[in-house]
């Protein structure tokens, strides 16, 4: 595997998966390792989307994690879908995931409606107007929602899911009001629920939702996921995710 400049290749953890990232260029954090092992636990998981794919650590954590027949991720960004077919192809996964390089928005003909079990995405987080630099850069692309905003997503989950499958995602806690909006204009029951705090101590920072499509309203609050035991090492919650306990 030849690599290019700036790039390595980083090991996951997990079943001997391996990642290439660009220290230029976004890399994924502990939020998409956080939402592998929510999605995990959805009830259905054989034909999986992952939007916002990057550079594809979630749609690889994921094959390693659940027993899904395929694997879509769709990504905007070029270079971002290029790293991710690299990836996939170091981790030989070619057969099991698949990445389209194209717009959220336009892939009607790709993704037929109602075909799929779980959706996941680990989205831009900031909104369009919350201090962007330079709407072209690859990071801030990313962070955010100049491609798409959370409506997109959550409109478009919608559409690909079957009735009983699940959009799983991670977010900023301040947009908690704005996700549970969404999910129920677009058909997604809210039905699990898990704050990421910092430390004990602190407020929480991230949210994982999971909505069903046309679930019946209840929703299930999962015990809280507390990330540093102190400011250099992680809990014992976080060890066991990253199968390391």
């Amino acid at each position: 595997m030849i690599l290019k400049e700036n790039e390595r290749i980083d090991d996951l953890q997990l079943n001997n998966l391996k990642i290439i990232q660009n220290s230029k260029e976004f890399c994924f954090g502990i939020d998409s390792v956080l939402l592998s092992d929510f999605a995990k636990r959805a009830k259905k998981t054989k034909k999986v989307v992952d939007l916002c794919a990057g550079n594809g650590v979630i749609a690889i954590l994921l094959s390693a994690k659940i027993d899904a027949e395929s694997i879509v991720g769709v990504e905007i960004q070029e270079y971002s879908a290029e790293l991710a077919n690299r990836s996939i192809e170091l981790n030989n996964l070619q057969d099991k995931i698949t990445i389209i390089n194209k717009d959220l928005k336009n892939i009607k003909q790709d993704i037929p409606s109602g075909s799929i079990d779980l959706c996941t995405c680990n989205p831009p987080y900031k909104p369009k107007n919350s201090g962007i630099i330079n709407e072209k850069d690859s990071k801030t692309i990313a962070r955010h929602e100049i491609s798409c905003t959370l409506e997109d997503i959550i409109k478009e989950a919608s559409r690909e899911l079957n009735f009983g499958g699940s959009l799983c995602m991670v977010h900023k806690v301040e947009r908690m009001t704005d996700i549970f909006y969404y999910l129920r204009k677009y058909n997604l029951e809210p039905k699990r629920m898990q704050l990421i705090y910092p430390k004990v101590g602190e407020s929480a920072n991230l949210v994982l939702i999971e909505g069903t499509k046309g679930g019946k309203p209840f929703l299930n609050m999962e015990p809280p996921i507390y990330v540093y035991k102190d400011e250099n090492e992680y809990t014992e919650q976080i060890y066991e995710i990253y199968g390391m306990k």
